[in-house]
């Protein structure tokens, strides 16, 4: 529940059993929990633990765009960061880290220099994978038309996914005039790339009841007075027990436990800290007062991983539809464009990195059933959602196998050539453009792109449906694949293999909990009682 000890790459028969021949990896959604960083808050200086740590070189090092009014141009400017804070009284003085540091000091919860180490790894698997083995995506990057980056407001999540990218293709994998990429952010009030309760008054709610009846259920237990025993002795005086709801509470103890575990003997607590059978009995009630509401409520499902995963199904079938619905209209360069309104030349999206949290990953996980393995999800773990079609379909023909990356080929790259909007062959113009009969619905800004992904499954026409046969959704949690327990049922998955999800199913059991209007839904029923009448279990 700490840092991830990744597995080595697949084997080639792991690979082959893996990505079988008679179906082509489409699109990929990689949801990658930021790398290690500092604590959120500062605990524990009573047990000798600095409250600031020096693991953050970047602050050395920032660029800024500032712009010049006599050239009236942006330039960069360099500077680095101090941290100041309070002194004895109030005076502002200088954080220091443990052996007195003033430059590199890490802000709270910020993403440390071994954070960025692990995600610029997690990059280097990814390009292993999709890059080297599977020849999925292309050597050498001209443009990243074909990629999709987004991450929370929260700037450990921003900073992860530029590691993670630079990981996948560093600076020597990328043209010389390679076109800055876009990178999707959102306002706090709009996020919902996690689980949004300080912006979604009746999630809040249900988190409290939920958080509720972890503590009535564990506080009075033998496994919290073993916590108490172990730890007692550095909770505040007037109330030294440990619990779910104490000061700090439970999961905040485990953040500062883990936090120090990923990094260096300077930032350690006690030894007592760390016993295993603690560390046991802090996950476990962790997970249940974080996690158990998406096991067992649709509302909480919805509210508070909903419009997410609502998202990610949306991009799958834009990208079945050979729309701009697929991600490409968030991140296209000319939206504008007559091209890009009537869906003519589009590049489509290949791949996805969306920089997230814990609790994005193990929501969307317990939502789908498939949270199998109870653990908190450790630093720069990453849940990859990956699109299939059968090679034998409609949209797959044999000149689609020799393109499958879609963009250059190794040998074209490299002779400077293959600009995915120049050298796509005219089939491939033809297979991503949209039909005339959804020619009326334009790609315009401000308004949502054309297609069916966030359409009900029961109300889509026999036609409408068509379009997501012969597609297959399997999932890849930190490498292991997992599977979704309502896709088990005969018809609803790739025949022999119950792990890869028929589309049309896999849509139909996220549309269950999909928001149809998240911001409405928060303020409605804040009163109403938490827990559902019956049991409402995930991933059916």
């Amino acid at each position: 529940m700490t840092s991830l000890v990744p597995r080595p790459p697949y084997t080639d028969d792991e690979l082959k059993a893996l990505y079988p021949p008679h179906l082509e990896l489409q699109l990929v959604q990689i949801l990658l929990r930021h790398g290690e960083r500092s604590p959120v808050s500062a605990r524990f200086q009573n047990a000798g633990l600095p409250a600031f740590w020096p693991y953050c070189s970047a602050v050395r090092q920032l660029k800024s765009a500032v712009l010049d009014r006599h050239t009236n141009q942006f330039s960069t400017m360099e500077w680095k960061r101090r941290l100041e804070t309070f002194g004895p009284r109030d005076e502002p003085v200088l954080a220091q880290g443990p052996a007195g540091e003033l430059d590199g000091v890490c802000d709270m919860g910020m993403l440390t220099d071994r954070g960025r180490e692990t995600t610029f790894d997690l990059g280097t698997r990814l390009r292993v994978l999709y890059v080297d083995q599977l020849r999925f995506l292309p050597p050498v990057l001209l443009n990243a038309d074909s990629m999709y980056l987004r991450a929370t407001p929260i700037p450990r999540a921003l900073d992860s996914v530029q590691e993670t990218f630079t990981g996948l293709y560093p600076a020597h994998t990328r043209a010389p005039a390679f076109p800055a990429p876009a990178i999707l952010t959102r306002a706090p009030g709009d996020e919902t790339l996690f689980p949004n309760d300080s912006n979604c008054r009746r999630f809040a709610a249900l988190s409290r009841a939920f958080a509720q009846r972890a503590a009535d259920r564990w506080n009075g237990t033998d496994d919290m007075a073993y916590l108490t025993k172990l730890w007692g002795k550095w909770m505040p005086e007037d109330d030294p027990r440990v619990a779910v709801d104490s000061r700090p509470r439970l999961s905040g103890i485990m953040d500062t436990i883990n936090s120090t575990l990923a990094h260096g003997p300077e930032t350690r607590l006690p030894g007592e800290f760390y016993d295993p059978k603690g560390r046991k009995v802090i996950e476990k009630i962790a997970v249940e007062e974080w996690f158990a509401g998406y096991r067992e409520s649709q509302e909480y499902r919805a509210l508070g991983i909903g419009g997410l995963l609502g998202d990610v199904v949306s991009r799958m079938v834009g990208s079945a539809e050979r729309s701009t619905a697929d991600g490409e209209y968030e991140v296209a360069r000319k939206l504008e464009s007559g091209t890009m309104r009537e869906g003519k030349g589009a590049t489509p999206i290949r791949f996805g990195l969306s920089g997230c949290h814990d609790t994005t990953l193990a929501a969307v996980l317990s939502s789908l059933g498939a949270f199998e393995s109870g653990k908190w999800p450790p630093y720069t773990s990453h849940i990859a959602i990956e699109m299939f079609r059968k090679a034998d379909s409609k949209a797959a023909g044999s000149q689609q196998q020799s393109t499958v990356t879609i963009l250059p080929t190794e040998s074209s790259s490299t002779s400077g050539s293959g600009s995915a909007s120049t050298t796509k062959p005219s089939w491939f113009s033809s297979l991503f453009s949209r039909s005339s009969s959804s020619s009326s619905a334009r790609a315009e800004p401000g308004s949502p792109p054309p297609g069916i992904g966030r359409k009900r499954s029961e109300e889509l026409s026999a036609e409408e449906r068509a379009k997501l046969g012969e597609y297959y959704v399997r999932i890849r949690y930190n490498d292991a694949v997992v599977a979704v327990p309502g896709c088990k049922a005969p018809g609803k998955h790739l025949e022999g293999d119950e792990s890869f999800c028929t589309l049309d199913a896999f849509k139909a059991i996220v549309d269950k909990f999909v928001p149809q209007n998240w911001k409405q839904q928060c303020r409605a029923n804040v009163g109403a009682p938490a827990f559902p009448a019956k049991p409402e279990p995930a991933g059916y």
